[in-house]
Parts: C-alpha cells; sequence; structure tokens
C-alpha cells in the first residue's frame, strides 16, 4: 500500500493499556471516511434492498409461489450477512483491531461461513428449480411444490450452520496448527486459522454446488436457444395460436433462468478469490497480506448486496412492488392483491 494511507506515527495498539494487545494500523482520516462510507453502503445496501425483496415476496399473493420462496430465503441469507457480519467486519478492516470480544469473533466467523454456504446451496436449488421450468413449463408447477420448496430451505441452512459451528467450535480446523494460532493471538485479534485438510473440504463444498449450477444453467440456456428457434420456425397461425400461452410460460421462465443465472455468475466471481486464497493461504503458511486478505473478504462480502440489484434491473415487477413498499402503498386495504405483472 502507498505509503500517505498509513504513518508509522499512527500505529498503536489496540488496547494501550493491556499487555498482550494487538498492533494497531490506522489509515489517516481521508482513507479511514472513505473506507467506512464504502463499507458502510454495502452493508446498508445489504440489508435494505434484501429487506425490500423478503417484503416483496412475502407480501404481494401473485409472488408467494414455491420458486419465489428459495428467492425470500436466499435474501434472508444475504441479508444477515448484511445485518450480523458486514458491520463489525467493517470496524476489523479500517481499525485493523476486533473490538467485540473472543466469543462474538467465533460467532462472526461461524455466520460468515453459514450465510456464504446457505447461498451457494439456495443458489443451487433455485438453477435446478429453472432446469425444471424450462424444461417442461406446464407440468412444472405440479413438480416443484411448497414442500418441495421447503425441504430445499431446511437442508440449505441445517447443513450449512451444522458444518460452520461444528468446524470452528470443535476446533478441528485449528488441528495441526496450534503454534501458528499461539503466535496469532492477541487482545484485540480476530483471525481463524483454517488447515489444509478443511480447507480443501471449504472449497469443495464451494465448487461442487458451483459446478451443479454451471451444467445445469449450460443445459438451460441450450434448451431455451431451442424453444426460441421452435417458435420462430411457427409458419402456421393456427399452430402459432395454439401455442401461445405455453410459448409465453416458457418465454417467461427463459428470462427467470437468465435472471437468476446472472445472480449465480455474480456469486461465483466474488466468492472464488477469497477461496482460492484460502487455499494459496494454507499451503504456502499464510502468506496473504492482511490488506490482500480484506479485499477479498470484501469483494465477496458486497455479493450479499448485488441480488436486489439485479433483481430491479431485470424483474420489472420487483421495481414496482419497491415502488409500492417505499411510498407506503402496501399499507392500505387489498395492498396484497395488486397485480405487479400489469404495466
Amino acid at each position: 500500500m502507498s505509503g500517505n494511507l498509513t504513518s508509522p506515527a499512527a500505529v498503536q495498539l489496540c488496547y494501550k493499556n493491556l499487555n498482550g494487545s494487538c498492533v494497531k494500523t490506522s489509515y489517516s482520516s481521508g482513507p479511514r471516511l472513505l473506507l467506512y462510507a464504502v463499507f458502510g453502503f454495502g452493508a446498508v445496501l445489504a440489508v435494505f434492498g434484501n429487506l425490500l425483496v423478503m417484503t416483496s415476496i412475502l407480501h404481494f399473493k401473485q409472488l408467494r409461489s414455491p420458486a419465489n420462496s428459495l428467492i425470500a430465503s436466499l435474501a434472508c441469507a444475504d441479508f444477515l450477512v448484511g445485518a450480523t457480519v458486514m458491520p463489525f467486519s467493517m470496524v476489523r478492516s479500517v481499525e485493523s483491531c476486533w473490538y467485540f470480544g473472543e466469543s462474538y469473533c467465533k460467532f462472526h466467523s461461524c455466520f460468515e461461513g453459514s450465510f456464504c454456504y446457505a447461498s451457494i446451496y439456495h443458489l443451487c436449488f433455485i438453477s435446478i428449480d429453472r432446469y425444471m421450468a424450462v424444461t417442461d413449463p406446464l407440468i412444472y408447477p405440479t413438480r416443484f411444490t411448497a414442500s418441495v420448496s421447503a425441504t430445499c430451505i431446511a437442508f440449505s441452512w441445517l447443513l450449512s450452520i451444522t458444518y460452520s459451528f461444528s468446524l470452528l467450535y470443535t476446533g478441528a480446523n485449528e488441528a495441526g496448527l496450534e503454534e501458528l494460532v499461539s503466535a496469532l493471538t492477541c487482545v484485540g485479534g480476530c483471525q481463524i486459522a483454517v488447515n489444509q485438510s478443511w480447507v480443501l473440504v471449504n472449497f469443495l463444498i464451494f465448487l461442487i454446488p458451483t459446478f451443479v449450477m454451471i451444467t445445469v444453467y449450460s443445459k438451460i440456456f441450450l434448451i431455451a436457444k431451442q424453444q426460441a428457434r421452435k417458435i420462430e420456425s411457427l409458419s402456421n397461425k393456427t399452430a402459432k395460436s395454439s401455442d401461445s400461452h405455453k410459448d409465453r410460460v416458457a418465454k417467461r421462465e427463459r428470462k427467470a433462468a437468465k435472471t437468476l443465472g446472472i445472480a449465480v455468475v455474480a456469486f461465483f466471481i466474488s466468492w472464488l478469490p477469497y477461496f482460492i486464497d484460502s487455499i494459496v493461504d494454507a499451503f504456502l503458511g499464510f502468506i496473504t497480506p492482511p490488506r490482500v486478505y480484506e479485499i477479498l473478504v470484501w469483494i465477496a462480502y458486497y455479493n450479499s448486496a448485488m441480488n436486489p440489484l439485479i433483481y430491479a434491473f431485470f424483474y420489472p415487477w420487483f421495481r414496482k412492488a419497491i415502488k409500492l413498499i417505499v411510498t407506503g402503498k402496501i399499507l392500505g386495504d387489498d395492498s396484497t392483491s395488486i397485480n405487479l405483472f400489469l404495466e
């Protein structure tokens, strides 16, 4: 980093009068305020953007579907990143100190892992849901039911929370790294070391669902191309008329698949550098400079703020729902029955 960001005189202890305190490396006032603004904006966007997604789906009857329940649950995971992870990481990143206690340090790391894995499993199930919807849009509602959606949601949350909390609270992640952990431990620090075995497991938990999603979305877009060609080749007006409902449904499902495919790509791009760095660190002796690590972490965190922006850009109904929520019109009588799909 350039010298004008941090001066030697600014280096001090996290806790001045405490033995064993971590060293604090402060930014000068300009960059410090800028970082708080950038990180704070991300947290606010993640909280309020995902709150709008959840409110829209839960409030408007038209949006209450098994597929949208998955999207609402995904928004819940991203909302929790914004509410319980990003604000505390913001202070740690800017102040280079952890002021929230040893217990919450571990909780914070568990939340970070839980919500990341919950997001990826939700996205994986959403991709499978989209595949079913695109391949047979008329029969799809009878296959992806409310109970199937609830099972997918429960699996995503239970597996993610159980794995993350079990790994960190049993200390399995630190096995073989006792000397390193002892050397890094200081008051005001929050470093979680993960050994080579578990960092590979973490990467596989990220990579396997990602591979499934890439495979499924590749098939979806091939099918979408075939369907588009089929519609174009229909020259008989009667045939066009009889197929119009099916075509409209297929077109809607393809658009939804495309939008959610973009959300998957955004998630992959955001989190892949972090997971690659974790592997590099575990096998090369934790060589990543703290500030490089913080940059990678915040690229990943910002993914939690991206999905509402993607929905707002591609879904007219979501923009209409936001307008109704922000203007307070959802408080009116029968607001749950408003048709969001009418122009």
